[in-house]
């Protein structure tokens, strides 16, 4: 591991690079959404999708190209203390992607890959739970990114399941979150209070606590369609808690110079989106479309930006 390590910097891709195909689908994810309560324009989310699976596939082929050339490389990077769980980030972006492009293929077709990718999932989010089991990880290097693989992920794939029609497997994946939310949930909690602040590149990182409430939130729309139960509003209570925690990171975040880790707060932004958006049609208060358009302006505007500033950085270098 230690020799596989010391040549990582040799690879042009690394896993924190699957941010960005995560934050592209995310927004589109969003954007279909607004395109079902609001009436926004199918394009947006056809585009975003697009570029996401581009994007996707590109890092998929240069990074399992890098790695396949060296022994032990897949398992270095999954074991990675800090940018381990980012290894699920690769099935999550495939599960996303396939609830907007499943409506071009069979439902048959679309069911197959699903549990394909729903399984590449288990096994990875199985790997990093046993990784951690073992002590390999000390309690300084923990951070919110370890939400991602085994409570966001389970959370996606309920959606992914829900959309082609397991619902039965919808609900077990959604109640697979639930359950490593609560255990992995108060161990990083308890590192983030008593073993010191972040390291500065992993404060972005503190943007994912908004990730499983919004995620599974959208699941449970999508696992229990009807009427809004206990459930629903639970994770909205979770939800709107982590959003005033966020309101008050805002200056954290503000001194921050910019990096390709400034990717982490895509996703989690665009799922607080797209899971607002769907509350905002489900309850249909006084204003709830300005609130829907907010929330998806706040989103883009944000994304778009991280994306430009990209971009900048990359035609600089």
């Amino acid at each position: 591991m230690n020799a596989t390590a010391e040549t990582k910097s040799d690879y042009r891709v690394s896993l924190n690079y699957f941010a960005i195909p995560l934050g592209l689908s995310g927004l589109g994810g969003a954007w279909t959404a607004a395109g079902a309560a609001l009436n926004a324009p199918e394009w947006v989310n056809d585009a975003l999708f697009a570029l996401s699976g581009v994007c996707w596939l590109a890092f998929g082929v240069l990074y399992i190209g890098e790695r396949v050339r060296r022994t032990g490389a897949f398992r270095a990077d999954r074991e990675h203390p800090t940018d381990g769980a980012m290894a699920a980030f690769i099935p999550v972006v495939g599960i996303l992607l396939l609830t907007h492009f499943e409506r071009y293929v069979s439902l048959d077709s679309a069911r197959a890959v699903c549990w394909v990718l729903v399984f590449a999932l288990a096994v990875v989010a199985g790997q990093l739970f046993a990784h951690w089991l073992t002590g390999q990880t000390s309690f300084p290097q923990l951070h919110p990114g370890y939400f991602l693989p085994l409570v966001a992920g389970p959370f996606v794939a309920s959606i992914g399941l829900a959309v082609v029609g397991a619902q039965t497997a919808a609900r077990a994946a959604l109640g697979c979150g639930l359950f490593f939310w609560v255990i992995i949930g108060g161990v990083v909690t308890a590192r983030l209070i008593t073993a010191g602040p972040l390291p500065t590149p992993a404060i972005p990182a503190l943007s994912v606590l908004l990730a499983p409430p919004a995620t599974g939130g959208i699941a449970t729309f999508a696992a229990y369609p009807g009427p809004i139960g206990t459930l629903q509003t639970s994770f909205l209570g979770i939800f709107v808690t982590m959003l005033m925690v966020q309101v008050f990171l805002l200056s954290r975040y503000r001194k921050l110079a910019f990096g390709l880790e400034f990717w982490t707060f895509t996703f989690p932004l665009a799922a607080s989106a797209n899971y607002t958006i769907r509350w905002c049609q489900s309850t249909r208060f006084s204003g709830w479309e300005a609130l829907a358009w907010s929330a998806l302006g706040v989103a883009t505007a944000v994304i778009l930006a991280i994306a430009v500033a990209t971009v900048r950085t990359l035609a600089k270098r």
